[in-house]
Order: C-alpha cells, then sequence, then structure tokens
C-alpha cells in the first residue's frame, strides 16, 4: 500500500533534509489541520486545491484565534508540500505561493545577561554528569548552538587543536564554528570523564548515564536543573543560552553578518529578530560615526 503523500514528504524531510523532530512534528500538525479545512479526503485531492480555498482555511484559523507566526508557519509548510509534490509527483500549482498570513508583532526571546551566565557556569563538576553538564552549558553559550545540534554531536566534529567545531543545521547546511576557552577546557575535562560511560563504538559527543547519546528532553532538564541549583531565576533552555550568545556578541561588535553566519541562519532579517542591540552600544556607534552628533576637538 502506498504511503500517503504527506507521509512521504515528512520522510523526505527527515531522510534527506535532516529536519529536527520538533520541525517535523511541526509540518506534521500543519498539514493535518489543513487537510482538515480544505477537506482533502485522498492524495489526487491536494491537486485541486486553489488558491481562494487556502485563503478561506487561513482565514478561518485565524477567526479561531491563531496567531499570525503560527499561520505564517502553516502557509510555509504548505508551500513546501507543494514545491516537493511539483518535484517528485508533477504537481503544476503552489496554491499558497502569494498568500501572506495576518502580521503578528514578534516578542524577542528571553536572554541571560552577562552576570547571569557567569553565575551559571561557575559549576565546579565532581563526577561524569556534572563534567558533561557543564561541557554543554559552556559550548551552546560559546557557539550558539541549536539544541538539535548539540544533541547530534559526535567526537569526529570538534577539533580542540583549532578550537573549532563542525555542526550541522537546519536543511543539513554545515557551519563551522569557534569553541571559546571555557567551553575548551570543559569539552576536555568531559572527555576525560567520558571514558567511564563510553562504549568503544559509540561516536557521540555528550552520553547519557547509559552510555548511549543523550536525548533532547534530558538536556533540557538538565539545564533548568543547573539554573535553579545556580541561583537563577528563569527556566532556563538552550535557545535561551543561543539567544544569549547571539545578543552579548551583537552587543559587543555590532556586526550582523557574522552573527547571521554563526547563528545559521538562512535570511538576515531572521538574525534581526532573533537579536537585538542595547541602546548604549548603538548610542555609542552613533556619537562615534555620525559627522553631527561629534563633538568637536580643540
Amino acid at each position: 500500500m502506498t504511503e500517503p503523500l504527506t507521509d512521504q514528504f515528512l520522510n523526505y524531510l527527515q531522510s534527506e533534509r535532516r529536519y529536527s523532530p520538533h520541525t517535523l512534528d511541526g509540518y506534521h500538525r500543519d498539514l493535518q489541520q489543513l487537510a482538515l479545512q480544505l477537506d482533502i479526503q485522498g492524495d489526487e485531492d491536494w491537486r485541486d486545491i486553489d488558491a481562494q480555498q487556502v485563503r478561506q482555511a487561513i482565514a478561518q484559523a485565524h477567526r479561531k484565534g491563531l496567531n499570525g507566526r503560527s499561520l505564517q508557519r502553516r502557509l510555509s509548510a504548505l508551500r513546501r508540500f507543494y514545491a516537493w509534490l511539483a518535484q517528485k509527483k508533477g504537481f503544476e500549482n503552489n496554491p499558497a505561493v502569494g498568500i501572506s498570513a495576518p502580521r503578528t508583532e514578534r516578542s524577542l526571546p528571553k536572554a541571560l545577561d552577562t552576570d547571569q551566565t557567569q553565575r551559571l557556569m561557575q559549576i565546579n563538576p565532581k563526577d561524569p554528569l556534572g563534567a558533561r553538564d557543564l561541557a554543554m552549558l559552556e559550548l551552546t553559550y560559546s557557539s550558539g548552538l541549536r539544541l538539535s545540534e548539540l544533541a547530534s554531536l559526535d567526537l569526529g566534529d570538534i577539533d580542540l587543536k583549532a578550537d573549532a567545531l563542525r555542526v550541522t543545521g537546519k536543511g543539513r547546511k554545515t557551519r563551522e564554528l569557534p569553541i571559546g576557552r571555557y567551553a575548551h577546557k570543559a569539552l576536555q575535562n568531559w572527555l576525560q570523564f567520558r571514558k567511564e560511560l563510553a562504549p568503544a563504538e559509540e561516536r557521540a559527543l555528550f552520553l547519557s548515564r547509559q552510555g548511549k547519546r543523550i536525548s533532547h528532553r534530558s538536556i533540557q532538564q538538565r539545564f533548568k536543573t543547573w539554573a535553579q541549583k545556580m541561583g537563577l531565576e528563569v527556566p532556563l533552555h538552550p535557545h535561551m543560552l543561543r539567544h544569549s550568545f547571539a545578543s552579548h556578541l551583537l552587543e559587543s561588535s555590532g556586526d550582523l553578518r557574522a552573527v547571521q553566519e554563526l547563528l545559521g541562519h538562512a535570511d538576515i532579517s531572521t538574525t534581526q529578530i532573533y537579536t537585538h542591540l542595547d541602546f548604549q552600544h548603538l548610542a555609542k556607534v552613533y556619537d562615534q560615526a555620525h559627522p553631527r552628533a561629534r563633538k568637536k576637538t580643540s
């Protein structure tokens, strides 16, 4: 029996595009909801959908309270699905092209300030799991990693001699990242402990107590636990450290393009939303650069 087209598409995203489980779940939910709204009974029904039907489905979801960001994500899922249908199944139209969702103001993700970050990293590990957790925290902040990128790291992705790291991000795009000195030290310490947990054939960099690749859920829980232990009154998660990395780097350098490359964003507009410059830095740049802002020197 042939798999439904939506399942074939999700398998393609997983096996060829290497999308994360979280992203795949989102695509699955969005396409499932659209199939219900568009009254899709079988695979061939997708061929008959037109732009007006898609607009009506989006408007209906909006009336029911779905925000602009979620609607835009739903449209993006549908556009990519139809692009795949055109490439693999010979579909001739993409009814989601040119349709926009209502705009919703996007709030910035929360970030730790530098004092909070320093307090978090004061962990003094006494056992393998403590050493592992500190290395994960330091590396996430040092290199701005996504949760999926951190969990999928293998031993061969780390080059401590060059203080460099290779990660495979969204869309199977690979990028090289620097490793900071504190992350270097934490990784060296963890690699000594790792020998106690790792079977000879295991290539994962970060392991669970059972000697297998650590799960996303375990990483999230460990980050949250350490934030509580170190007295931070915030529900820490990996994305917060990634945003802290971007915010602190951008506030210090002002180099949006460099931050875009380090984060692995395909579009700089994503970086502009994801990060922010503090006012003091902007004011300093303005005072130094604008010809009518500088004070005359005697």
